[in-house]
């Protein structure tokens, strides 16, 4: 991949590929953006909100250093969603945060990408022993960070909503 995404770098895992967004993730990210399954990350949002949402994440990349990867599968570069580094104004910290396409769900496809992004922002971006804010609700994602060695440091609202505040370990490569 050329171009204005060349400073995004990717992470390959033995079947996933996290990269940088391109075009043709305009109508996955939209389709997923538009179900319930959006509200724990933004969602719903239209076309118009995800394709911003993408310029979003190329330009956090390009200023900071550091922003989200698409998950895609290493053999056909389908999209499965999406997995980073998270540190905005509002946060309180660097924040590992992800979501996963409905077809993508127990199968390890976050796991695998979790673990990649965890260890290359160690490695590479200084950010060892990232947070990640999961709102109660959100079973699936807490296992998750449970499944990486992550525990619950505390309960906090973060953008005018509960949440509860994971911590990832350091070293966790």
């Amino acid at each position: 991949m050329s171009g204005m995404t060349d400073h995004i770098p990717v992470v390959e895992t033995p079947r996933l590929r996290l990269r940088a967004p391109k075009m043709d993730d305009l109508a996955a990210l939209t389709e997923f953006y538009q179900t319930e399954r959006s509200h724990m990350v933004g969602g719903p949002q239209d076309e118009r909100n995800v394709h911003r949402m993408m310029l979003s994440t190329i330009g956090s990349w390009a200023l900071k250093g550091h922003g989200m990867w698409q998950i895609a599968e290493k053999d056909t570069d389908e999209m499965l969603g999406s997995i980073g580094i998270i540190f905005a104004p509002g946060w309180h910290e660097p924040e590992l945060g992800w979501s996963v396409f409905a077809g993508a769900e127990g199968r390890g496809i976050a796991f695998e990408a979790a673990q990649a992004a965890r260890s290359y922002a160690a490695q590479n971006l200084g950010h060892d022993g990232v947070i990640s804010y999961i709102a109660p609700s959100n079973t699936r994602s807490a296992a998750l960070a449970k499944r990486l060695g992550a525990v619950l440091e505390r309960e906090d609202t973060f953008l005018d909503a509960p949440v509860h505040v994971y911590r990832h370990p350091k070293g966790a490569l």
